[in-house]
């Protein structure tokens, strides 16, 4: 019978990698190469994109303003998921391993390149629900708005791993490297965006200027 594996570790390792499950069938479906969900959720949406342009009364102009609305909204998704699911409070042993099997072991291993993103299964899992709820809510302005979530996410998924996979630029991107590092190494209940910092300024979990 397969179990999750304990929270042993305190500080983060920067390189080596801890297995979820003895069973290496289900081991593995908690793995993925981040360059595999990157190019479906950049590529996926172009599709929806373009059915909606020609299968819907939907015009260019809308699709473009209802994607950059979905691409907006994603970016505050990032945030409230990160700071209130991923780093949801502890004050039990279930939600304890919960919280560590969804992040913790990312954070005990910053640094495993098969944990940069979410398992393939659960995020197309959780395309299909986003589809189908924002359907049932907006109709088919779902196909501009979903665009433009997956491509955030995308987006994020991409920050993501070049951050932890890359050295920082000497550009001004060197902030997004900084700001995730501040997250992971110092300050772990500030700098919960990833992709960008906007909603750590307006809720005041920037962290401290030093």
């Amino acid at each position: 019978m397969s179990t999750f594996r304990e929270h042993t570790d305190s500080k983060p390792k920067n390189s080596g990698t801890k297995n979820m499950f003895d069973n290496p069938l289900l081991e593995g479906l908690t793995r993925v190469n981040a360059i595999i969900p990157i190019t479906i959720y950049y590529v996926l949406p172009v599709f929806l994109f373009i059915y909606g342009a020609l299968y819907t009364p939907l015009s260019i102009t809308r699709l473009s303003l209802l994607f950059l609305s979905g691409a907006f909204f994603f970016t505050f998704l990032e945030y409230i998921l990160h700071r209130y699911v991923f780093h949801m409070n502890t004050n039990t042993e279930t939600r304890k391993k919960i919280q560590y099997n969804i992040h913790g072991l990312h954070h005990d291993y910053p640094k495993d390149k098969d944990r940069l993103a979410m398992p393939l299964l659960a995020s197309t899992g959780l395309a299909g629900f986003l589809y189908a709820l924002f359907y049932l809510i907006i109709g088919i302005n779902v196909y501009g708005f979903l665009s433009g979530i997956m491509v955030g996410y995308s987006t994020y998924l991409l920050v993501h791993y070049v951050v932890h996979a890359y050295p920082p630029p000497k550009n001004f991107l060197k902030e997004l490297w900084v700001h995730h590092a501040i997250h992971h190494y110092k300050e772990g209940n500030h700098a919960f965006g990833v992709s960008s910092p906007l909603w750590d300024y307006l809720f005041g979990t920037m962290p401290k200027k030093n």
